[in-house]
């Protein structure tokens, strides 16, 4: 599930540069219950901004570049990593985290966003591997890619259980 929240300003508009950046903000694990040694959901916050706010996409928009199978069908990516022996290790997920942001700025197209997206990730409950990480970016319409941020190491096994 995701959920954007923007903020923005009223009285001073900000001056970004047109290339969406994004920033990690938190990644916060939810258990099921209190002896839970696994999460089973993982809430992933990033920032955001991008100078003609032009992020997001309208359910139409499923045309060339946009197309289901494409490489810009969805323009939040999410990457997933195991933490194995030799390192870092991509897993492709079925389905995958990565989403189609909506249109995060209705009727205010060419104005300057900033905000926070919040993601809600469904956890394997039972994983192989107990610390994961994540690599992320977004698309804007016009296909910029924003920065690319990886999260530190996250440890999925609760200590003390």
């Amino acid at each position: 599930m995701l959920t954007a929240v923007l903020l923005s300003s009223c009285i001073k508009e900000e001056n970004y540069p047109d290339i969406p950046e994004i920033g990690f903000k938190s990644m916060q694990l939810m258990y099921a219950n209190d002896s839970a040694v696994y999460p089973t959901r993982g809430i992933l916050s990033i920032t955001f901004q991008d100078g003609n706010g032009d992020i997001g996409l309208r359910p139409k928009d499923t045309l060339p570049p946009y197309n289901k199978g494409g490489d810009y069908y969805y323009n939040y990516v999410i990457r997933y990593f195991e933490k194995r022996d030799t390192g870092y290790t991509e897993v492709i997920l079925d389905p995958p985290y990565s989403a189609r942001l909506p249109i995060l700025n209705q009727g205010y197209e060419g104005k300057p966003i900033k905000g926070i997206i919040v993601d809600t990730l469904a956890m394997d409950p039972s994983p192989d591997y107990d610390t994961i990480r994540f690599e992320l970016f977004i698309y804007d319409r016009a296909l910029n890619k924003s920065n690319v941020v990886t999260t530190p190491g996250i440890v999925l096994r609760r200590s003390g259980l």
